[in-house]
Formats: C-alpha cells, structure tokens, sequence
C-alpha cells in the first residue's frame, strides 16, 4: 500500500498532501473560534475553508498562503456592526455577509487598478502594534467564556471591567477546564509544533462532554451545528445600511491586502519564488465573493495557518485543497459530535490564538532598535484597545503615513568634509561651523525636496553659510538622494539661488540624475542655476567649484 502511493503520487504531492491533512487536523477547531469571535454561528467558520479556500488556491499567485477566517478582520466585523444588529441574530448574519461581499467588490476594484502597491503603506511597525492591540482585545473578550459569567458590554475595557464585577459568579468547572486547556495547548505547541493539539483538545472535550454530562455542572456547550453544504444566496440590505458597512468593509479590505501581501511575501522570499500581487487580488475577491454567497464572514490571508501548513511540508496549494476536502467530510458527516464541545474550551483555543498575536519579542526588538517606532507601535494596540479595531487600523494608516512624511520633512543632512591622508571625503552631520575646504561646502540632503522640507533645505543651506569658518564662496549640492522636485520646493529653490548670487556664493549640483534633471527642466530651473553648473559625477562638480574659487581669488 504505501509503495503503491509513493509509485502514484509524486513527491512534493505526497508532501502536500500529507501538509493538508496535518493543516486540517490542526485549523478546524481554530475556524470555529474566529467564528466565534465574529459572533457568526459555528459552522459558519468551517464555511471559510470551502469554497473561499478552494477559490484563492485556484486563482491566486502565491504557493504557500492560506486563505481562510481571520481574527483580525473577523475582530472588525463583531465590533464594527454590533452596533447595527444584535450578535448573532439573523439581520446580524447577513449585514455581515453584505459586508464580505462589498469587501470582493472593493478587492476587485483593487485588482481593476493593480492597486497591489497598496500593501506598502503600512509599516511593519504599527502592524506589530495593530495585531498585539487585537490580540489584547480577544483575549478579553474570550475571558469571561473561559470563567462562565455573563457580559453586556462591546467595549474591551467595559467588558474587562464587568468580569472582574462578576467574579462572584463564575463557574469553577469552566474555569478549570478552560485553564487546563490553555495549558495543554501552550506546551504542547512550544514542545511539539506539529501535534494536532487543538484538534485532540477539542475531541477530548466532547468525549468528555458527551459521557461525562458537563452540562450538569453548569457548563455550556456549543448546541446542535447544522451539518451539509452552505446554501448560496445573495445578502439583501437596504441603501443606508450599505453606507454603513462600507467603511467596515474598507478597513477589512486595508487589512486582507496588508497582511496577506506581508504573508505571501515573506514566504515567497524564503522559497526563492516568483510573486504577483495582484493575481493574489483576483484570488482573495473571489475568495471573499465565495464567502458570502455561502453565508459566511470575510477571509484573508493568514500568518499563522501559512506558517503552520509550511512548518507541515506544503508546498503549494495542493496542500489547501486537500483542506477544503477534509472539511467537506467534517460538514457531511462529522458536525453532530460539534454539539457537545464546551464554549469555554472553544473559548480557550481562541484566546491561545489571540496570545499568539501578542508580538512581545517584535516589540522588544523594536524597542531596543527605535524607541521611536516601539511607541508609535504602542501608540496603535492602545487605540484598538479602547477604541476598536476599525478606528486602529486607521489609526495604524495614519501613523505609518505620518512616519514616513516625518523622515521626508527632518531628513539627514550632512557636509561632506576630507578625511586621512588620502583625503577622501566623509559624511559629517550638518551643522553651523563645517566646511569642506576654505570657501567651499559640500552639502547632502537626504531626500527628495517637496514642499514640506524645501524651506529647511534653504535655511541650512544659509545656516552653513552665516557660520562658515571662512568665506564661502561655492556650494556643491550632492543630489544623489534627490530624484524628485515638486513645484514649491522649486519655486524656494529660485529664491535661494538668488539670494546667494546676491552674496556673490555660486551653487553647482553633483550627481544629478536623469529624472532630476528632467524635473529641473520642468521647473525652469535649469536657466536659474546654469547648465554649466550641473553635473553627472560628484568630482567634476568639485572640480568646477574649485576652479572657479580659484578663479576668483586669481587678480
């Protein structure tokens, strides 16, 4: 039997196949607790790795990523619309299948516009703050599950607040259980990654459960789950309502394509292979336009199921669609014994998920590499603390938009200045006092100039000048870091030039590039600063300033 499936199967399908089953054994009980987080019913979760998986296997790019509920985007969805629907309820079910499908129309207009770039505008930093602020938020929000008392509130901090005030009423068999499984789960992950321990956890309950009648000690369970195949329909809401959900939707669409780019990419760049990004587009809207015609919540690309199916020996997406079989099986056969498994177990899955995303070493080593980014990554999980999901990843746009904006604005400026018996020159911080010889200064500006930093490019331009050790009778701009010039910085940058020809102080420019020039040309800078000034290498600029220092000083 076994050389008779080696002899049909090549080698990197066995892999994949074998990847699969281990990837289903390992995911499906965590599928039911995204659910759970979504507030959708359970099946609902083994929905996600369907057809929404066998949809991004068939049409996306990447080998290795998996396609399937998310904590994340399921987080915005329990947050964002409970507001708009009771949790759980019927019109609750379908706004969010709504939402999922406006997420595949935003994901195609995506894919329209190759709008796959898109990924690159949220920095790993805040990303580290935004899952750690999430995972904060559903390890709270799974506590009062895991200790059996009751919460109203939507707000994490409202929610921790009313489990501590109920204490008085927790269930002692919940808890142990609930205690005992996180335990299980978290050392036999770190000493056995492999092991399928959720999927036994999750079978050991309800054996116990089943003959055991946890019931009686006052321990709820999951109820009856409706086996078979989704029902596809279409999710009907009204004109308000859909103005409602699009901005749920946009900040779900802002996280598939962040995350899922991040994940396919890293995996990509550790197997040597080719990526197209926005290939992944058209397989994550079909694979969202999967979801909710099959009545289920958003998915995304997943780091941690990618991870686990590489970690398994997948390949590629073989190893996914051996998945979407072994959950066909569960949902035709296998959902009856679903009925006995106790909430706090599944809650205790999931908050072992949600500790998973809690990046502490990420932050640490950001801490000890930029203090800076390290509270800018803090700065994000507060806010999805206690704010919400929505509001922090759009605080997480922000903040790496204004991150980036802020290097552009202050950027390292330096005075080129000879060192050593060759004399060759080195990069010394700006500053009043520096020259590079007597009457001469070679000034960097490590940025494109634009609006925002053009003035503080003519400020330290004249700054040099005013503190100059001697006259200072030629300026060579080194423009290696300049490839762009918008019309502000160039209307400054004439202004400049003026007042320096007023001091009698020429200005040549070294290393100019093809596109600066081309952008100077644009401008009419070219006639303000001189085509003769204007230079490809940094040594004949240096030359032609320091011929025409000599020429000046020449009676």
């Amino acid at each position: 039997m076994g050389q008779s499936w080696r002899r049909v199967l090549p080698a990197t399908w066995r892999s994949d196949i074998l990847a699969g089953l281990s990837l289903a054994f390992t995911n499906i009980p965590q599928v039911l607790g995204y659910a759970r987080i979504a507030a959708m019913p359970a099946v609902t979760g083994l929905y996600t790795v369907l057809l929404p998986l066998a949809g991004f296997a068939l049409f996306g790019s990447s080998k290795h990523l998996v396609v399937a509920a998310d904590s994340a985007t399921a987080a915005i969805l329990s947050g964002s619309l409970s507001a708009l629907a009771p949790l759980g309820s019927a019109h609750y079910i379908t706004l969010v299948s709504a939402t999922t499908l406006i997420v595949a129309g935003l994901l195609l207009v995506a894919r329209l516009f190759r709008l796959g770039f898109l990924a690159d505008f949220l920095s790993r930093t805040v990303l580290i703050g935004f899952m750690t602020g999430v995972g904060l938020q559903i390890m709270i929000a799974m506590l009062h599950e895991l200790i059996g008392v009751q919460t109203d509130a939507h707000n994490p901090i409202l929610q921790l607040a009313q489990t501590v005030a109920n204490l008085h009423h927790a269930n002692g068999v919940s808890a142990c259980l609930a205690a005992g499984t996180v335990g299980v789960i978290l050392l036999l992950n770190h000493f056995c990654s492999r092991f399928p321990t959720a999927l036994c956890v999750v079978v050991g309950s309800i054996v116990l459960s089943k003959y055991i009648g946890l019931s009686r000690f006052g321990v709820s369970t999951l109820g009856p789950v409706s086996g078979g195949l989704p029902h596809v329909r279409l999710p009907v809401i009204g004109w308000n309502e859909f103005a409602s959900l699009l901005p749920v939707a946009a900040s779900c669409v802002f996280v598939i394509i962040t995350q899922s780019a991040a994940t396919s990419r890293s995996f990509a760049t550790r197997f040597n292979e080719a990526l197209n990004e926005n290939r992944d587009l058209e397989g994550l809207w079909i694979a969202n336009a999967a979801a909710a015609l099959s009545g289920t919540f958003t998915v995304n690309g997943s780091p941690t199921q990618t991870a686990m199916a590489v970690r398994s020996g997948a390949r590629s997406q073989i190893a996914q669609l051996t998945f979407v079989i072994v959950t066909l099986l569960v949902l035709l056969f296998f959902t009856g014994p679903l009925q006995y498994l106790p909430q706090c177990v599944l809650a205790a899955i999931v908050f072992t998920v949600a500790i998973g995303m809690v990046e502490i070493r990420a932050l640490l080593a950001i801490r000890r590499e930029n203090p800076g980014e390290f509270w800018l990554a803090l700065t994000t999980a507060v806010i999805v603390l206690a704010a919400g999901v929505e509001q922090g990843i759009l605080m997480a746009i922000a903040l790496s938009l204004f991150r980036h904006v802020r290097h552009s604005y202050a950027p390292h400026t330096a005075v080129l200045q000879p060192f050593g018996a060759t004399g060759a020159l080195e990069s010394v911080p700006a500053h009043g006092g520096l020259e590079t010889q007597p009457g001469l200064i070679i000034f960097r500006f490590c940025a494109d100039l634009f609006y925002a930093n053009s003035a503080r490019f003519s400020r330290d331009v004249i700054t040099l000048l005013n503190d100059a050790p001697h006259p200072v009778r030629c300026i060579v701009v080194e423009c290696s870091p300049i490839t762009d010039i918008d019309y502000s910085a160039a209307e400054d940058l004439r202004a400049l030039l003026k007042s320096l020809k007023q001091r009698g102080v020429r200005m040549f420019f070294g290393r100019v590039s093809p596109e600066l020039k081309a952008d100077m040309n644009r401008h009419r800078l070219v006639g303000a600063i001189g085509a003769e000034n204007l230079f490809e290498e940094l040594h004949t600029a240096l030359a032609a300033a320091r011929q025409s220092i000599q020429t000046a000083a020449t009676p």
